[in-house]
């Protein structure tokens, strides 16, 4: 071996040794900290907590800064969660490094410890869910319970019949109020984790192994049991007034106390939206669900101006992730990116090819939103990245079938007589996992449905560049695809990258099983033969190549936002606090408005934020146009002859070995669907990583086969694309 090389190789080990070390560090202080964090909502419905812990708490954070319970409530709920974020930024920055130096060998060791909890379950109303989702989900409802049970037996407790005629009211109006309360207070626990899905370059997820993709299923499970809690909050208040004759009470906005119309605007909004989430009207009507989901704005406002900001500080930490979150994904969509070719199937599906920085990297099976405004303004649609950052270092493709008016318009646009020569687009992401690991098994089985089958691209070509650069040991790849029609089978033509590709694929064991299933044999008919074609486009001087929002280091870049901006925050609202409300209110919460309080608060925090990241943003913008500078444009090159059409002109000649091999090892089978059991079942690899992409119906098939516990061997790999 090369000395030198042996060197950087034992450098780089003894740095990833440190690297290690630390991460350990990290993970151990998150995990302690997040503990912590629960352990307080377990005893908040205690009396030991309100009666004892919260007003020592109280009591030590009392300040003329932050008055009498905001700085108490920021310590306990709002300081852990934005420590633990700033804390994973940090993890996943030595994670990439990791990654970066990573040579892809060692990766087959069996990590199947906790196979048997990661096997799939289906439950009817929450899907395709591991036994680990499950626990969690149990336990979350076990402390939604806990939290209600305990809060409102010392509720009950204190109603006496003496105490309900002292307030001329009976037992149960009395009671019929407390419970009103609780089931507000109960539906901030869901509240309080509802934004952590939604917020898509979390470092939160990602340092516990999950991806905002993947998680959304949570955030719909959270949103159903958050607008049940709080509906019942608000009809039983409703019967507790017309109960007690105080219909008056829904009319009335308290200077210093809980705002009833804020409260009853905020239900309102959240009832119209959560109305229009469900599968069938979502599925159906995405405009209107995407549309009437911006209601959030008015429902969180109205949500805060209720309660103040201090009762708020319960929902904030999540809350104000998102909100980052969303202010960089705004800044990274302003721009237009240079989308250079388009590759035009027969059956309605496009492959856009976009120029993007060699130092944009992303893992398989992560997705990018796409926004085109002549079509709309507002409208931004995720599709899976097809591409792989490692053998396409400056392309990045997405794969775009017309199922949908957006996805049918945008392929007019661009399969038109008269194409254009220019799109607009811009983009958000990519978003996915921090790394995957499917060199452990010894053969992936991946089924997929329809354009389901675009997801598995960048796994391919991502095994691709690991058998032919790397040299290394992939697994066997046993791609299953069921389409309805044989011009779909075109789809199998973008599975090479389109410009260039490995000049051969002798280390990659790839096997193609393709089903038409409403077709008896080949059709012959004038629209199947279209060969694909490539469309060239040209770029405008301002459109720039997709980059890294925040550069090479975003993971610190945003930590450091998460960091400054809530010190800033925290500058803002004690200056404010000090100096203008505490010689009003002397901490009393009786003379200044809470309202006002609120509004000031919510305004300063959107202020800290648009200050921390765009600093941030405007700090690596000057070194993304560097770069951007440097690659020319994409015109020049033209791609290879794709292996298009392979099943209706197996008489032309084959340009490539690459498209020679492929077409060899693809079997076509008309009239039929796959037998997924016999097939899953007669494999006998020790470790067999199952995926599976496309109607629900397969998805269900799949999950139940991997989880009858008849293949010890059969691993499904928890991976969503689609909810």
């Amino acid at each position: 071996m090369d000395p030198s090389r042996a060197a950087q190789r034992s450098s780089q080990g003894g740095n990833n040794n440190i690297n290690n070390v630390i991460q350990a560090i990290i993970m151990s202080l998150v995990l302690v900290v997040s503990v912590g964090y629960i352990f307080i909502w377990i005893m908040q419905p205690t009396n030991l907590f309100r009666q004892t812990w919260l007003l020592h708490i109280g009591a030590d954070t009392n300040s003329t800064y932050f008055g009498a319970e905001l700085g108490g409530n920021i310590l306990i709920c709002v300081f852990p969660v934005l420590f633990v974020a700033a804390l994973g930024c940090v993890y996943l920055h030595l994670e990439r490094k990791r990654n970066a130096n990573y040579d892809f060998k060692g990766t087959s060791a069996k990590k199947e410890g906790l196979a048997a909890w990661k096997r799939p379950i289906i439950i009817k109303g929450l899907g395709i869910v591991s036994r680990i989702e499950l626990a969690f989900f149990v336990m979350f409802i076990a402390l939604l319970v806990w939290c209600f049970s305990v809060s409102l037996h010392y509720s009950f407790v204190k109603i006496t019949p003496m105490l309900a005629a002292k307030n001329g009211m009976q037992v149960w109006e009395v009671k019929l109020g407390s419970t009103a309360l609780r089931l507000g207070i109960i539906g901030n626990i869901c509240l309080a984790f509802l934004f952590f899905p939604v917020t898509r370059g979390s470092s939160v997820l990602q340092v516990f192994g999950l991806t905002s993709e993947a998680s959304i299923k949570y955030h719909i499970w959270l949103g159903h049991i958050a607008m049940i809690l709080f509906t019942g909050h608000g009809v039983c208040y409703i019967i507790f007034w017309a109960s007690t004759h105080q219909l008056s009470e829904m009319t009335k906005w308290a200077k210093t106390d809980i705002s009833n119309v804020a409260g009853e605007i905020a239900l309102l909004a959240g009832l119209v939206l959560w109305a229009t989430t469900f599968p069938g009207i979502r599925r159906k009507m995405f405009e209107l669900f995407f549309y009437t989901h911006h209601l959030y704005i008015i429902f969180m406002l109205f949500f805060v101006l209720h309660i103040g900001f201090a009762g708020a500080c319960l929902m904030l930490p999540s809350f104000y992730l998102f909100m980052v979150d969303r202010y960089m994904r705004a800044l990274q969509s302003r721009q237009n990116v240079r989308l250079v070719s388009a590759r035009i199937l027969p059956c309605e599906t496009v492959e856009f090819n976009f120029s993007k920085t060699k130092g944009l990297s992303y893992s398989p099976t992560s997705i990018l939103f796409l926004n085109v405004p002549s079509i709309s303004k507002l409208q931004w649609h995720p599709f899976t990245i097809s591409s792989s950052s490692n053998l396409e270092p400056e392309k990045l493709s997405v794969i775009i079938k017309g199922e949908g008016s957006w996805t049918k318009k945008l392929h007019q646009i661009v399969s038109s007589p008269s194409s254009i020569d220019h799109l607009d687009v811009s983009v958000e992401g990519p978003y996915g996992p921090s790394s995957t690991d499917f060199l452990r098994h010894e053969l992936l089985v991946m089924v997929s449905g329809g354009s389901g089958i675009t997801p598995f691209f960048s796994i391919i070509r991502e095994q691709m560049y690991a058998s032919e650069t790397m040299k290394c040991k992939t697994p066997t790849i046993l791609l299953i695809s069921s389409f309805k029609n044989s011009s779909d089978l075109t789809m199998l033509d973008l599975l090479l990258p389109p410009s260039g590709s490995p000049t051969e694929f002798s280390n990659l064991n790839l096997q193609i099983e393709a089903y038409v299933t409403r077709e008896k044999q080949p059709t012959t008919t004038t629209e199947a033969k279209k060969n694909p074609r490539t469309i060239w486009f040209k770029p405008k001087p301002s459109d720039s190549p997709i980059t890294p929002i925040l550069g090479q280091n975003s993971w610190l870049w945003l930590g450091a936002i998460i960091s400054s901006s809530f010190i800033i925050f925290l500058i803002f609202i004690g200056i404010l606090t000090r100096y203008y409300i505490y010689p009003i209110d002397h901490n009393t919460n009786m003379i200044y408005s809470l309202s006002s309080r609120a509004v000031l608060y919510i305004l300063f925090m959107c202020i800290a934020i648009i200050i921390a990241a765009t600093t941030a943003f405007l700090w690596n913008n000057k070194q993304n146009a560097m770069e951007s500078k440097q690659i020319q444009n994409m015109e020049g090159a033209t791609p290879v002859a794709s292996p298009n059409s392979w099943f209706y002109n197996a008489d032309r000649e084959l340009e490539s070995l690459p498209q020679q091999t492929l077409v060899l090892s693809t079997n076509v089978h008309y009239g039929e669907r796959p037998d997924l059991k016999k097939i899953l079942f007669e494999r006998k690899e020790s470790s067999v990583g199952v995926l599976v992409c496309g109607p629900k119906k397969m998805r269900h098939e799949v999950a139940n086969i991997c989880s009858s516990g008849l293949g010890a061997n059969l691993h499904f790999e928890s991976i969503s694309f689609g909810w």
